[in-house]
């Protein structure tokens, strides 16, 4: 058993599934469970509908017809009987999506964020899963909210791994005496009372590490726009160097620090199975890209993460008292309420910083929370950067025409708050 995960970027439009489909026929004799995300940019797509659903800022019923457009569009293109039943089968996903927000909203904002927004998923594997059929890859699609079970977090649905792996072998599992291919959806889950949940922006690699880990895969592949991993962002690098082998450890670490290629809670269920992961390019498939396994090789050379458009809070008590254990305790216990996630933090006597994404709405919350306790500085408008590896020059490249807000170094890795000198 494999497990092959294909991103938005690789079904974005026909030629790309078609693409994909390609791809597939090299692995025809083998068992594969094919996890894919919604096409292109249909997730940001129906979170605008979600929005526009809940809060009234646009016009929902337009926003969905540019959504149901773009899919019949991609799936004319593939399916060429404009007969073929499957139209009948997508229009009646479009209506239920139409049904979703016909009423008013009934649930808390994430609770209906997540039963439209998954649409995006069911859809692109619908067409996908068709398409397939169709051409002679023959295969199953699978309802992934029947299989990832979860609790109701809403947005960040929490696995239960014992139950999704007995509902692995009861219900996909035995698929495949008789087909060779599953195509079931990223991202998405169940709970107990049948509603969906999501696994958090961009969880798919985590749905294709749930699966692998549930059916004790040989491998799985997550299918990219570039080679494998860099050891920079190319919008940031103009000379980037791929990684030929990552340790289970050194991807736990740049992925917690930002990097974008692996989602973060992809690699501990791998690991704790010895699951190799591959990353590989849907552009040039026969090229090996990176592995990500069990050894003692350490990074080769350093590796950059950026995230931009962050804010660095600091917090000084009003009486100049010293920061103790029950102040960190109740600024945490606010930050996990308002779900701020912490990128790095420093604490010093009288002094609490923390660099975090810039959210107004959070951001706006948490001031007026601490503000009577606190004297608050804000920095707006900055960047962090992490350097996994680093060394002098490093740390003097990235720091060009920028000012040192904060700095932390451990033995191997560096994180600086950085302001651009205007």
């Amino acid at each position: 058993m494999k497990i092959f995960k294909f991103g938005g970027a690789s079904v974005k439009d026909a030629n790309s599934v078609k693409n994909v489909a390609n791809i597939l026929n090299k692995f025809t004799n083998e068992q594969l469970i094919v996890v894919v995300s919604a096409m292109g940019k249909t997730t940001n797509a129906l979170e605008r509908l979600t929005d526009a659903y809940f809060h009234k800022k646009e016009n929902s019923e337009q926003i969905l017809e540019e959504i149901k457009s773009y899919h019949f569009n991609i799936t004319e293109q593939l399916l060429t009987n404009k007969q073929h039943p499957f139209f009948d089968e997508l229009e009646n996903l479009f209506v239920e999506l139409k049904w979703a927000i016909e009423d008013e909203p009934t649930a808390k904002y994430n609770q209906e964020y997540d039963q439209i927004v998954s649409m995006g998923e069911l859809i692109s594997t619908k067409i996908i899963s068709a398409y397939l059929n169709e051409i002679g890859i023959k295969n199953k699609w699978v309802d992934a909210r029947g299989i990832v079970q979860t609790d109701n977090t809403y947005r960040e649905g929490k696995v239960d791994f014992s139950l999704t792996e007995q509902l692995v072998k009861k219900d996909v599992l035995p698929l495949f005496n008789s087909i060779n291919i599953a195509i079931t959806q990223g991202f998405i889950g169940g709970t107990s009372e049948n509603f969906t949940t999501t696994l958090g922006r961009e969880g798919s690699d985590y749905t294709a590490a749930i699966m692998a880990y549930c059916t004790n895969a040989e491998n799985v592949t997550i299918w990219k726009d570039v080679p494998g991993v860099l050891n920079a962002d190319p919008k940031w690098f103009d000379n980037t160097t791929k990684i030929s082998e990552l340790t289970y450890q050194d991807a736990i670490e740049l992925t917690y620090y930002g990097a974008t290629v692996i989602h973060p809670k992809t690699i501990k269920p791998l690991q704790n199975k010895g699951i190799e992961l591959h990353v590989r390019s849907f552009v040039h498939p026969d090229e090996p890209g990176t592995v990500v396994k069990e050894s003692g090789r350490k990074l080769p050379i350093p590796s950059f993460i950026f995230k931009i458009n962050q804010v660095l809070v600091s917090l000084q008590p009003k009486d100049f008292s010293f920061i103790a254990e029950e102040n960190l305790s109740r600024i945490f216990e606010v930050v996990f309420r308002l779900g701020i996630k912490v990128h790095m933090m420093q604490l010093s006597a009288i002094n609490f910083s923390l660099c975090t994404d810039f959210e107004r709405e959070k951001m706006d919350e948490f001031i007026n929370i601490m503000q009577n306790e606190y004297k608050i500085l804000f920095n707006e408008d900055v960047e962090l950067c992490t350097i996994r590896y680093y060394d002098q020059s490093t740390l003097d490249r990235v720091c060009i025409n920028k000012t040192i807000l904060l700095e932390q170094k451990s033995r191997y890795t560096a994180q600086l708050v950085l302001k651009t000198i205007l």
